[in-house]
């Protein structure tokens, strides 16, 4: 028998026992669940981003409806609901308008949305996000310039969505700011500033356009990139099965070099001459 596979029946995956190893090991041990549970985390995201894209794609391509149809005060703006197109007949009333703060275009840059009560033929109000204006300068202390609505009775057209809220858009409602400046668009707190009957939720405004360059509408939504979560959930289960099998791998490789700086020791020690 070779010296090294004899030396392999004689304990030589005892230094498995070692500190080092016992340390390698438990840090495998960990890395596998984490590993699978962060691909289950990945595969969860896909699949609400592939439902949310789909959503916006059924959205997008449904036929317009009267808004009355999908919400009423009190109501909340559902899942399935949300990007629906809607039109409204009705006049805008510009009095009660107010502007959201911080909210950027496409190009990323800061301003605010102009939301615009729309009081309906019945005097029920439908809140209009009519988009986005430049700030008026450093300072978001006084009210900035709008470009006025279209006048008298019209019809608008635009994206059904939910009242916003801090626990959902991560922005703070936050108090004391200037007159007519808000943090979130949210048709419960514009019903008791109004004392009116508002509609669940808003609309993004998309028709009529303005007649200048500003409001600037704002533009579809975009779908997220649920390839990426699919991608990544597998990368992580490879990640997982890599771990055990190179355990394995610096496991034996290690045994080997011991067994066989083992079996150069025996023969070095046998090829000594006998003292006399």
């Amino acid at each position: 028998m070779h010296p090294t596979t004899e030396l392999y029946g004689r304990g030589v995956y005892r230094f498995l026992m070692s500190r080092q190893w016992v340390i390698l090991t438990l840090i495998a041990l960990l890395l596998i669940p984490t590993m699978i549970r962060l691909g289950i985390w990945q595969m969860h995201r896909y699949e609400e981003r592939t439902a949310r894209n789909q959503l916006v794609t059924d959205a997008l391509a449904a036929e317009p409806v009267p808004v009355e149809k999908l919400t009423a005060p009190g109501h909340t703006v559902t899942s399935a609901e949300r990007y629906r197109t809607v039109t409204a007949k009705g006049r805008f009333d510009t009095e009660d308008e107010v502007v959201v703060r911080r909210r950027t275009n496409a190009d990323d840059e800061v301003g605010y949305h102009v939301l615009t009560p729309f009081v309906l033929d019945d005097g029920r109000v439908l809140l209009v996000n009519r988009g986005w204006i430049p700030s008026d300068g450093p300072s978001q202390t006084t009210f900035p310039k709008v470009p006025a609505p279209p006048a008298g009775e019209i019809t608008v057209e635009g994206r059904l969505m939910p009242s916003e809220t801090t626990a959902a858009s991560g922005i703070k409602n936050l108090q004391g700011l200037p007159d007519r400046q808000i943090m979130l668009i949210n048709s419960e707190q514009q019903a008791r500033r109004l004392d009116a009957r508002v509609l669940g939720g808003y609309i993004a405004q998309t028709a009529p356009e303005p007649k200048g360059d500003t409001p600037e509408l704002l533009g579809d939504p975009g779908k997220e990139d649920a390839a990426l979560n699919y991608a990544y959930a597998f990368q992580w289960w490879l990640f997982s099965a890599a771990v055990p099998v190179g355990w394995v791998v610096l496991a034996r490789r290690e045994a080997r070099d011991r067994a066989q700086k083992t079996a150069d020791r025996s023969g070095t020690t046998k090829s000594e001459p006998a003292a006399v």
